[in-house]
């Protein structure tokens, strides 16, 4: 197994410590006050929040699962890509689910804080999905394999029939928003609309 590239570690290594301030200083409080996302009209949104939000976990379930992802998917790509690139996708992802949870909350009425890495995730599983289509991935749940466009075109079609039946307690169109992010990175790389022709990625 080749080892971790060095920002795909870094990114385990501080949700890790972050998720260990958490239980130290009492699960949510008083981390979740400053660095969660809150929504505009919650009157605690705060513009750091766009990011930090990213390296906070609700339990070690959540964190378990985000950080095995962020190990599976992000490894490969940073390998791909290099380390700079790589962030800069990761950012695009955590940027563009962060804007997607506040322009959705207000309409369902939801004033409850959003944590997690996972809008770069789904940014991650979105583009693993396009650089290697016909690799076969073995999810958890269901332990079917399944080759890579399918694994994201499921996820992506379960994410989005959650949040449309209003399902609670996941920011599912956060994930979605994570997953637009990464297709529009992509695309900006690559010179293809919306944006301008520019070299070959």
């Amino acid at each position: 197994m080749p080892p971790m590239p060095p920002m795909t570690k870094a990114l385990l290594l501080i949700c890790t410590a972050v998720f260990c301030a958490q239980a130290l200083l009492g699960g949510y409080l008083p981390l979740t006050a400053w660095l969660a996302l809150w929504p505009l009209g919650s009157g605690n949104f705060m513009p750091w929040q766009l990011v930090t939000y990213a390296f906070l976990h609700a339990d070690l379930g959540h964190i378990f699962f985000n950080m095995l992802g962020l190990w599976m998917f992000g490894s490969e790509l940073e390998r791909l890509w290099g380390g700079k690139r790589f962030l800069q996708f990761m950012a695009a992802g955590v940027l563009s689910a962060a804007a997607c949870q506040l322009i959705i909350s207000p309409i369902f009425g939801s004033y409850a804080p959003t944590i997690g890495i996972s809008g770069g995730l789904f940014a991650l599983l979105l583009a693993y999905g396009m650089l290697f289509p016909d690799r076969t991935i073995m999810p958890l749940f269901p332990p079917i394999p399944m080759k890579a466009r399918t694994f994201v075109l499921v996820f992506g079609l379960i994410e989005l029939g959650m949040g449309v039946a209003g399902m609670m307690g996941v920011a599912h169109f956060a994930h979605l928003g994570g997953m637009l992010g990464g297709w529009l990175m992509i695309r900006y790389w690559r010179g293809q609309p919306p944006f301008p022709r520019r070299r070959r990625w």
